[in-house]
């Protein structure tokens, strides 16, 4: 099972804490570091946030929310074999020639160690704030996951759509994998169709087994019914980081293969990890 840990650009005082933390745990054998995206956090908000009974997201609108890509950036020169990943920056409120091209950058300038995972967004107020649409944010998402494929195929790109209008360009670099992994983060609304379509991973934002048996048969059907098979698509959720080998286990036998432990909880973070490091990696 691999592990990673969750997020490392949130909550953050320095630059050196940044790059210090993915040293560290690199050092203790963890296989990636992940980040959360906001760009803004509003003051007040209507929007409800889809994975808290609360509704709200857990920040202050003061919290630091170092940009995703400049935080892993900083994590790629100073780290050798930790993969990077994003988990989730919001696809349907940016401009996707722009995603294609930091992706691919970073996956260059990082030796083929980044994970694109996207998401659609839940947050309205943010969309408006960055003068974008909120409606019709999903078709949009899958348009341009479309149309960044193209641009990493390296080949003249021709796109026309009702959110698109490209034609007769190429960017470089291109990305070092190939293919180039977009990992599908959430489990709301057409997540499973769109990952079976699209994605090269699924990030599910629970740990619990039972939950997550029905998710996967739901993705099962879809990839199904467009004759994929699943075992394409590398499963990877959230886990508190109790349990150990056994729940491991368990969520292995789910179909799930990397597991990503947030940095917050009880006790001094740095025992914490690599009290996990010695009980399932070490």
């Amino acid at each position: 099972m691999k592990v990673g840990v969750i997020p490392v650009n949130i909550g953050v005082q320095s630059a050196d804490q940044v790059v210090q933390t993915a040293q560290f745990v690199e050092s203790l054998g963890y296989e990636s570091v992940w980040t959360f995206e906001h760009v803004v956090v509003p003051v007040n908000y209507e929007s409800k946030y889809p994975y808290n009974k609360s509704g709200n997201m857990g920040a202050a609108p003061e919290t630091n929310f170092v940009d995703p890509l400049i935080a892993l950036a900083a994590v790629a020169a100073s780290t050798t074999t930790l993969r990077l990943a994003t988990g989730v920056n919001i696809l349907s409120q940016v401009n996707p020639i722009y995603m294609a091209k930091q992706a691919a950058s970073l996956d260059f300038m990082s030796n083929g160690r980044f994970m694109l995972g996207v998401g659609i967004g839940w947050l309205r107020e943010e969309f408006e704030a960055l003068g974008v649409p909120f409606e019709h944010r999903g078709a949009r998402f899958d348009d341009y996951v479309a149309g960044m494929r193209k641009i990493w195929s390296g080949e003249v790109v021709e796109h026309e759509s009702d959110f698109i209008s490209w034609k007769g360009f190429k960017s470089y670099p291109l990305p070092i994998q190939n293919p180039f992994p977009v990992v599908m983060g959430g489990v709301k609304g057409k997540i499973f169709k769109r990952t079976a379509q699209l994605g090269n991973g699924w990030f599910a934002p629970t740990g619990d087994p039972a939950e997550l048996k029905g998710h996967m048969e739901n993705l099962k059907i879809e990839c199904d019914a467009i004759g994929r098979d699943l075992s394409e698509i590398e499963i990877t959720c959230m886990w508190p980081g109790v349990g150990g080998k056994d729940f491991l286990g368990e969520l292995a036998a789910v179909g799930v293969s990397r597991v990503v432990m947030p940095m917050m909880g009880d006790g001094d973070p740095v025992e914490r990890l690599s009290k996990v490091a010695e009980e399932v990696i070490g």
